[in-house]
């Protein structure tokens, strides 16, 4: 569940595109249950930036409404499903916007703070990680590794927590950035014991709930399994639904639980940006805590982490993102919140070997969908 990191600029996009056409299926059956937008403005950019083949769905929003939210080609070839703004996708790494953002409402809620150390939660730390803060797992400055193992190896909670508080640390905690999936593995299991429930359940209940998204979660949606997007290698071999490959009965082992994984839909993306504009499930402050640049990512680059979100200068104002990968998906979502936009694609085929490759074109075509939104009129 690492990020592809190819950076955003701090600038609308200004780069000529020029990737091949876009394909949009017509032949296949669609599966859309609520209205699907489509702009102009953002067809446009994408018969220009979106690769043929690169199946997936867009979503953009402004001034808190939907622009466009399509599906491009097939989220199953072998039955022949369209992709639509309903379909259910793995958002990879953008699972840890959500879990900041729980750990954030455990704050706002008087059950921990983000200064508090691990060995709060965790017996018997050892005297390396004693310093470690909430804070610290939340912005990657913890030293923890990226990972135990495998993303679908079958570790479990206690096993999870007893391999990172035994790892060796790749830096002391708070000196700098090291991404880490294994670090938000352990918020995950700070929310659960800050709150005496799941860690599932608990987003569901705090957040996804008070934002109207009811197609988000491991396992707890009632998803038909035809609704779930199909992800396809560089070679076009189809690779399974998230849930076909190892999953506890709860969803996904703690390799992938906290810092990877959810599913959701675009239209739910965007029901959760709306959520967090409007306040429904984190007060003002805290809000501000999950875009607020506290660590440089790369010395002399202009990205920073905040709290489960990269934020970037833009114009004069910000973007926040934070894109995901899995080796067959890609997708991103981008928040300006300045200029009240807002835009999600993903891809359950990313990459084609000998072909296109969406992390190539990762930010241009953010950018570029950015310019169009923005631009829209209808």
């Amino acid at each position: 569940m690492r990020p592809t990191y190819a950076y955003l600029a701090p600038a609308i996009l200004a780069a000529s595109l020029s990737l091949a056409g876009c394909s949009g299926g017509d032949d296949a059956a669609a599966p859309p249950t609520d209205p699907q937008p489509s702009n102009p403005a953002v067809e446009r950019l994408l018969d220009e930036a979106w690769p043929d083949g690169a199946s997936g769905t867009v979503v953009t929003a402004r001034d808190g409404e939907l622009v466009h939210c399509r599906g491009i080609g097939l989220a199953d070839r072998e039955e022949g499903v369209r992709a639509s703004c309903d379909t259910v996708y793995d958002v990879m790494s953008m699972t840890k916007q959500f879990t900041a953002a729980a750990i954030l409402k455990l704050e706002m809620l008087g059950e921990l703070r983000v200064t508090d150390r691990i060995g709060d939660f965790f017996g018997s730390v050892p005297k390396d990680k004693r310093g470690i803060t909430l804070h610290q797992l939340l912005t990657h400055t913890s030293g923890l590794p990226e990972a135990l193992g495998d993303d679908y190896a079958p570790l479990s909670r206690a096993a999870m927590v007893s391999g990172a508080l035994g790892s060796r640390l790749g830096s002391e905690p708070g000196a700098e950035y090291r991404y880490s999936n294994l670090g938000y593995s352990l918020l995950a299991a700070v929310i659960e014991k800050a709150s005496g429930i799941g860690y599932e359940p608990f987003l569901s209940r705090q957040l996804f709930d008070p934002a109207g998204m009811t197609r988000t979660g491991y396992v707890l949606p009632d998803w038909e399994r035809a609704e779930v997007a199909v992800e396809y290698d560089e070679a076009g071999e189809a690779q399974g639904r998230p849930f076909d490959h190892p999953w506890g009965a709860g969803g996904p082992y703690w390799n992938l639980r906290g810092n990877g994984g959810l599913l959701s839909t675009p239209r739910d993306m965007y029901r959760w940006n709306l959520a967090l504009d409007r306040g429904d499930v984190l007060d003002r402050a805290a809000s501000a805590k999950l875009f607020e640049p506290y660590v440089r990512e790369a010395e002399g680059g202009d990205s920073f982490y905040g709290y489960g979100w990269v934020v970037q200068r833009l114009g004069g104002g910000s973007i926040a993102w934070h894109d995901g990968g899995n080796g067959w998906s890609l997708g991103l979502i981008a928040r300006l919140a300045e200029r009240d936009g807002m835009v999600f694609w993903i891809s359950n085929a990313a990459h084609r070997k000998g072909g296109w490759n969406l992390a190539r074109s990762e930010r241009a075509l953010t950018l570029g969908l950015i310019d169009a939104t923005l631009g829209a009129r209808g």
